[in-house]
């Protein structure tokens, strides 16, 4: 009798309507390429330096492929990457923000077998496909840590969370999907309101990292900044590392 096969997590698609429209916008600037007549003058050879839309289809469909390498594996390296800038003990409480389907979160929690780590979310379809707070309990189930997570819905800007209840904090690619300048500002206070004096916060995001930094430079922090994986994060992820004093 065969084996069943093991169930893996599954951890989702980022952004799956961007990179949708990154491969389906490629295509058919392509396809115009290859049903106008103008490409008839030109050799093969020159389309794509001197036709603009066999260049930038191609510009479009080589992000799209990008995007789809940090999807399928390319999260993977920059979550170990993002977890291997603190030194863990293994008993630290741990909060992820916008831990949507809990790749990072599931990532910390195995780091902390006499800790607990806490993802908290409004699950957006938008920014993650089939994006779900049973989605995210149903991996931690199958990771076989969900005695030592939690989950909590709520946005990032207001958490229930008591000052000073965690040791870490990370978050990747969720604070610049808060739109407003000064919700997201609440966003990053809050960070720093329930973070424990000596803890780190780990901010990943692929803009407004400056922004980030400078705001916890001005309540106190000390800060540094690294850049992920130019080969498998698209776009280029950067890393807030925030200590507080």
């Amino acid at each position: 009798m065969a084996k069943a096969l093991a169930v893996k997590p599954d951890y989702g698609v980022d952004a799956p309507a961007v990179m949708r429209n990154l491969f389906l916008i490629g295509g058919f600037l392509w396809l115009l390429v290859f049903i106008t007549p103008a490409h008839i003058h030109i050799g093969p050879a020159d389309l794509l330096f001197h036709y603009p839309l066999a260049w930038t289809g191609s510009f479009l469909l080589v992000e799209g492929f990008l995007f789809l390498i940090y999807v399928k594996f390319g999260k993977f390296r920059h979550r170990d990457f993002m977890l291997s800038l603190y030194r863990w003990r293994g008993d630290e409480r741990v909060l992820d923000v916008g831990c949507g389907r809990g790749l990072l979160l599931a990532g910390a929690a195995k780091l902390v077998p006499d800790g607990h780590a806490t993802g908290i979310d409004v699950w957006s379809n938008v920014d993650m496909g089939a994006n779900s707070a049973e989605a995210t309990q149903h991996n931690l189930d199958l990771e076989g840590i969900a005695g030592r997570c939690s989950l909590v819905s709520a946005g990032a800007q207001q958490m229930p969370f008591e000052d000073a209840t965690f040791d870490v904090i990370v978050s990747n690619l969720c604070l610049h999907n808060i739109y407003d300048k000064p919700t997201r500002q609440r966003a990053l206070a809050e960070i720093a309101r329930v973070l424990r004096p000596g803890g780190l916060a780990l901010i990943s995001d692929y803009k407004l990292t400056t922004a980030y930094a400078a705001q916890f430079r001005e309540m106190g922090f000390v800060v540094t900044m690294k850049w992920g994986s130019f080969a498998t994060t698209f776009p280029p992820l950067r890393v807030v590392i925030a200590r507080k004093p």
